[in-house]
């Protein structure tokens, strides 16, 4: 039995592989990946390198094994089909009879269009009848603050999400739930809202930055629209722009402010403050 994350290499794979292996064997990790040498390090420590791509059905063929509990980690190719993608993963996890897949969604609450191949992917995986895990991650910390430099050059926070508040946490919050699922019992079949347990406003968070940079950092609450011209003014391809202003229409809307307490209970620790994320940050 093996416990295997597609998506590896990425930034929340990574973090699920770390963690992972603070808690279980190397030999019994197995990491999918597009590009091997991006992870020659974990192989280096004794974890399986499987190659794969979700544009590729047939590299999944044999990949899993029965009674292996799989992480599908969200693909971020939002032009050529999540879903069909996803399937091939799902596809492939039923034939073998893994034991638990569980799934990078979004938030039950979010209706952006963002949202849309999450649903169809949890549509494809409850259809399959593998026993399943729909972990709904909701907004990373790192969404925003890997992104500081234009706020800190033009001093203001500029968003179109109004009053609206959001319950982000870390990467790291968020693969220790998964770790938590897949390494421990009683998951099958679960849904897990998950969040930061403390939301916050945009006006907050330039707040935060404020008293951290000793300089004064405005919030400039836009409409999407305008959101969406600045951000392919900035070189963002127009759908992807688009989408963005989507998601913060949505936090307007409150629909990524998650209060299930969900992630800190499956972490087993409170989550990650955003002052802590913005220290970090900051410091890079």
């Amino acid at each position: 039995m093996s416990i295997v994350v597609t998506g590896a290499s990425g930034k929340l794979g990574r973090h699920v592989v770390e963690q992972l292996l603070e808690k279980v064997p190397a030999g019994q990790v197995t990491a999918v990946v597009r590009s091997p040498e991006k992870v020659a390090d974990l192989a280096e420590r004794g974890v399986r390198v499987a190659v794969a791509d979700y544009n590729v059905p047939e590299t999944f063929d044999g990949l899993f094994a029965a009674g292996d509990k799989v992480l599908l980690i969200s693909g971020n190719e939002f032009d050529k089909g999540r879903v069909r993608q996803q399937s091939v993963v799902i596809d492939a996890a039923k034939a073998a009879g893994v034991a638990l897949l569980a799934y990078t969604s979004a938030p039950g609450s979010l209706t952006a269009s963002l949202a849309d191949d999450h649903r169809g992917t949890e549509r494809a995986l409850l259809d399959s009848g593998v026993p399943y895990v729909l972990l709904r991650n909701g907004w990373y910390h790192e969404n925003y603050t890997e992104n500081l430099a234009p706020v800190l050059e033009h001093g203001a926070v500029v968003a179109a999400a109004g009053e609206g508040r959001i319950s982000t946490a870390s990467r790291a919050d968020y693969a220790a739930a998964a770790v938590a699922v897949l390494t421990g019992e009683g998951h099958e079949n679960a849904t897990y809202e998950l969040g930061g347990d403390e939301a916050w406003s945009f006006a907050e968070y330039a707040a935060e930055l404020s008293r951290q940079t000793g300089r004064e950092i405005a919030y400039n609450p836009v409409t999407p629209e305008a959101l969406t011209g600045i951000l392919a003014g900035a070189g963002l391809p127009e759908p992807a722009a688009a989408m963005f202003a989507d998601v913060d229409a949505a936090i307007a809307k409150g629909e990524l402010a998650v209060d299930s307490g969900d992630l800190s209970r499956l972490a087993g620790r409170p989550t990650t403050p955003l002052s802590e994320a913005v220290a970090a940050a900051l410091k890079d």
